[in-house]
């Protein structure tokens, strides 16, 4: 082989890797602006959950204890910090399990003037954060499937985004607000 065809075959190939590295820098940003965008809709979901169970609890349709022990959760979920958020939420699910335990409770809400807007709100918003929790985490893992290969650690494709975390809380909605058909209306 001659040396210009030499050369010109090693820009040819060196030409190749740069557009596949650039192709995988890309789609790891695009996975990144997919994690922002996901935990964007996770935070509106956590906000409306912890809105509607605060607003619930002071409309006076639900017993004293029940109403204390909801808006307190929701309280804390709202105020909670980055970092103690997950604890927040996951106490939320379990103050939301607790006052709806049994499908009495939801039918005595439904009664009250108001109610059945207040239920069907909640029940909702409740079956929304475990959607948006598993979109956010399905990014994630996504983006740490490919931040794991060795040309992106070794090229540094993923620049200086931080590495992506799961969020990982109890978010499991009380059985007797979505076990229920929604009523006509």
């Amino acid at each position: 082989m001659s040396t210009p065809l030499t050369l010109l075959l090693i820009a040819v190939v060196l030409c190749l890797i740069g557009v596949y590295l650039s192709w995988t820098a890309g789609r790891l940003d695009r996975l990144h602006t997919r994690i922002d965008a996901a935990k964007a809709a996770l935070d509106a979901q956590l906000l409306r959950r912890a809105s509607v169970a605060q607003e619930l609890a002071t409309s006076g349709v639900l017993d004293p204890a029940a109403s204390i022990v909801l808006y307190e959760a929701a309280h804390a979920a709202r105020q909670a910090e980055e970092d103690h958020r997950e604890v927040a939420e996951s106490e939320l699910s379990q103050a939301l399990r607790a006052v709806f335990e049994a499908p009495e409770q939801v039918e005595a809400v439904r009664g009250a003037p108001g109610g059945e807007e207040a239920v069907h709100e909640l029940a909702e918003a409740a079956r929304r954060v475990p959607m948006a929790r598993r979109f956010h985490n399905d990014a994630v893992r996504a983006a740490r499937a490919l931040r794991r290969h060795r040309k992106v650690r070794w090229f540094r494709l993923a620049g200086h985004a931080p590495f992506p975390l799961a969020v990982e809380m109890d978010d499991e909605p009380p059985p007797a607000l979505t076990d229920r058909a929604p009523s006509a209306g």
